[in-house]
């Protein structure tokens, strides 16, 4: 990044709707993970993906595992979600839905239950020492763990709607999308129809999916959480002029830039804004609208959208001087 857009990019507002915790920690995280676990003799280059690297979607998930080796009680996961809030807002996230699957581990006492409590916990205490994001939790469904797991896990989302103090915002279906059938699970899914979409890369009939899929989405304007770099990293699009960032947005569908993985894929949010721009001339005003648009697709209470609408305006003559 040269720095005058470096800038530009960093003091840009942004939202972040589609960051898996465990996928978006940092390599100085890591760093302090691998060191209480000597034992496990887990290096950097299992842990992320670097400049100009390509993994087939099964050896991204591969790296996750590794991940989850280091991030195994409930003091990995305060400081993971402490460091990794802190760096959102560090590059000018305003308004952050982390989301991430409970895990039970039995060798260290951690319940699906106090893994997500602990995650609130992080964000509960960025808030309180004053980090300028507010962040909400979806609870994630791994679609590889079957039925009776998921609705364990729909049943805890439910309770922590209702007693988390609308921290807990939502649920998310994640994990290896090849383990169904993509078209008709797509199908399925989209008669509920869904309040947001993740990467979308399977809708469009040129990459698998079908047109009638692609009028669903766009019949029920359902917002897109669209990250390039995860997509051209993990091979889901050949590169990132032919992301489907550009179908979409020249629709003019809701659409909302994301980095998926940050820590995984090297990259952070002003990153993805500015290779968006560069690889389909967005002016900057074009960034800005998008990066403001994207306060309609989140799932906050629309007095939490008011505010942070309000706070765009109020940085827009700073970010623009």
């Amino acid at each position: 990044m040269d720095n005058e857009s470096d800038v530009f990019y960093r003091e840009l507002p942004k939202v972040e709707l589609h960051a898996h915790l465990n996928g978006s920690v940092s390599f100085q995280t890591i760093e302090k993970l691998i060191s209480r676990k000597p034992h496990l003799n887990i290096e950097h280059d299992m842990t992320a993906i670097g400049k100009g690297q390509r993994r087939t979607l099964d050896e991204c998930f591969q790296v996750f595992k590794v991940i989850h080796q280091l991030v195994d009680t409930e003091e990995d996961i305060l400081m993971v979600a402490t460091d990794v809030i802190k760096e959102f807002a560090a590059d000018g996230v305003k308004y952050l839905e982390l989301r991430s699957t409970p895990r039970e581990e039995k060798n260290t006492g951690l319940t699906k239950r106090t893994y997500v409590e602990t995650v609130i916990k992080a964000i509960q205490q960025c808030k309180n020492q004053g980090v300028d994001i507010d962040v909400r939790f979806l609870v994630a469904i791994d679609r590889r763990n079957g039925t009776e797991v998921a609705m364990e896990t729909v049943k805890l989302a439910e309770e922590f709607m209702l007693s988390s103090d609308g921290l807990v915002v939502g649920l998310d279906l994640s994990g290896d999308p090849t383990v169904p059938s993509q078209l008709e699970e797509s199908d399925l899914l989209l008669n509920l129809p869904p309040d947001r979409i993740g990467h979308g890369t399977f809708l469009h009939p040129e990459v698998g999916g079908s047109q009638s899929l692609v009028d669903k989405v766009v019949k029920n304007k359902v917002p897109l959480e669209l990250c390039l770099t995860s997509n051209v990293k993990g091979q889901t699009v050949p590169c990132y002029s032919q992301h489907h960032f550009k179908y979409w947005y020249e629709l003019g569908h809701p659409s909302v830039i994301c980095t998926d993985d940050k820590g995984v894929f090297c990259t952070d949010l002003s990153q993805e804004y500015q290779l968006a721009a560069s690889t389909f001339g967005l002016s900057r005003e074009a960034v800005w609208k998008l990066s403001q648009q994207a306060i309609d697709c989140i799932f906050a209470p629309d007095t939490v959208k008011q505010q942070l609408k309000q706070k765009w305006t109020d940085v827009q003559p700073q970010v623009f001087k």
